[in-house]
């Protein structure tokens, strides 16, 4: 199992989330507002940025506590499992 056990990266990402949900919640009131099109095009962009950025940064943690934490398990095949999880978690992402 991949976990993110350093407080701070998930301080970090629970930030990110909540402003991209504050975000969200700001494009709904625009189109309840019938805000122009290309506004509510542009807050959406932003989202689509920020939700990228966010998993960026969440893979970045998730690479390093794996990298990290690797050498602490025993079980060589268990290492090559956490390795090729992360790989395709990256894949994913970018």
């Amino acid at each position: 199992m991949i976990n993110i056990k350093d407080p701070e990266s998930k301080e970090n990402i629970k930030h990110r989330l909540s402003r991209i949900e504050g975000q969200l919640r700001g494009v709904q009131k625009m189109i309840d507002a019938d805000r122009d099109c290309r506004e509510i095009l542009q807050q959406l962009i932003a989202i689509r940025a920020g939700v990228q950025s966010a998993s960026l940064s969440f893979m970045q943690d998730v690479a390093r506590d794996c990298l990290l934490n690797a050498g602490n398990q025993a079980d060589p095949e268990v290492q090559r499992d956490l390795m090729n999880d992360l790989i395709k978690m990256i894949g994913k992402v970018s």
